[in-house]
């Protein structure tokens, strides 16, 4: 249920985030892909400064904080790419910024996260509640917290995509594929694309969202879930916000297995020339595999491009 006292999402908000957005960062390309003998479209989100679409939230939500918020800090938590984008939104903005990330966090997005001036506190993903932490850390120190996917400015902020797509297509996309974590971009894809259908993608095992959606009510994760290689893509749970807004709106959501990424990562190096960590290849994956149905307006979002690099050199040096 969604409180009484939380702030609505609203496509004029996403409008107004694009063109925040626009102001500090150029589009990333829209780039054409042959799937099954049919021309679609990719949207590079790999190539963004931080090399994610998380930074569209970040950017918009940080840059909302009034004065005395600013003055005060932000707090996140994140297991990389929303992490890198608080951190950069922060410093450009002047804000402290304190990043609660998981302690097995790919070192790649630890170091990146630190290296933009953010302060980094390490959580164990199985023992320790990392909401908590934060909420920890905020009642002794003071901040706002900035969340990753069930804060409105920042599903927004994911949404300006939607509005950078259709503008590069020169009308509305038929649908948008994209990669599920918490549920933010695709709700923010919903209010910026009403047009379309909008394709939740999530890891075997973790599909929170898609399991949400078709009992309409919140699923948290299995205590076994299994592991994934996607560990963007690890929520325990989305937010009635989050739900609210896809509910009657979002496609029904599909599942990829770790075998379909790493091939979705191969087919993104060899045909596209695209480094994409395993998180940010979801919704290729279940383009290659058959899983969406694809068309000539259909776009796929590549969200994120922080790869391990051992990890990576080892999916692009095996064989298909």
């Amino acid at each position: 249920m969604i409180q009484a006292d939380v702030r609505m999402p609203t496509r004029e908000g996403v409008i107004a985030a694009a063109a925040s957005v626009a102001g500090i960062l150029p589009p990333t390309p829209l780039l054409p892909v042959e799937i099954g003998g049919v021309r679609a479209w990719v949207k590079a989100e790999t190539l963004q400064p931080i090399g994610s679409f998380k930074i569209r939230g970040a950017w918009w939500r940080l840059s909302n904080l009034s004065e005395e918020e600013r003055r005060a800090g932000v707090v996140a938590v994140s297991s990389g790419n929303h992490a890198q984008g608080v951190a950069w939104s922060a410093r450009r903005l002047g804000v402290r910024a304190i990043i609660v990330m998981p302690h097995d966090a790919p070192q790649v997005k630890l170091d990146n996260t630190r290296e933009l001036g953010a302060e980094v506190v390490l959580y164990q993903r199985t023992a320790e509640d990392r909401d908590a932490v934060a909420a920890g850390l905020i009642a002794e120190g003071g901040g706002t917290l900035v969340h990753a996917f069930g804060d409105p400015w920042v599903i927004e902020g994911q949404g300006s995509a939607a509005i950078e797509i259709a503008a590069q297509l020169g009308r509305s996309p038929s649908r948008i594929v994209a990669c599920c974590g918490g549920g933010g971009l695709t709700a923010g894809l919903a209010l910026g694309a009403p047009e379309a259908k909008v394709h939740p993608v999530e890891p075997v095992g973790w599909d929170m969202v898609g399991q949400a959606m078709a009992k309409g009510e919140l699923v948290h994760a299995a205590p076994d879930a299994p592991k994934t290689i996607c560990d963007a893509l690890q929520p325990n749970v989305t937010k009635a916000l989050n739900l609210g807004l896809l509910k009657g709106r979002a496609e029904p959501g599909v599942t990829v297995t770790d075998d379909e990424v790493r091939a979705a990562q191969r087919f993104a190096f060899a045909a596209l020339r695209l480094v994409v960590e395993p998180g940010g290849a979801a919704a290729l994956a279940a383009a290659l595999a058959g899983k969406v149905p694809v068309d000539v307006d259909t776009v796929i979002m590549l969200t994120g491009g922080n790869a391990d690099p051992a990890a990576y050199a080892a999916t692009i040096g095996a064989s298909a």
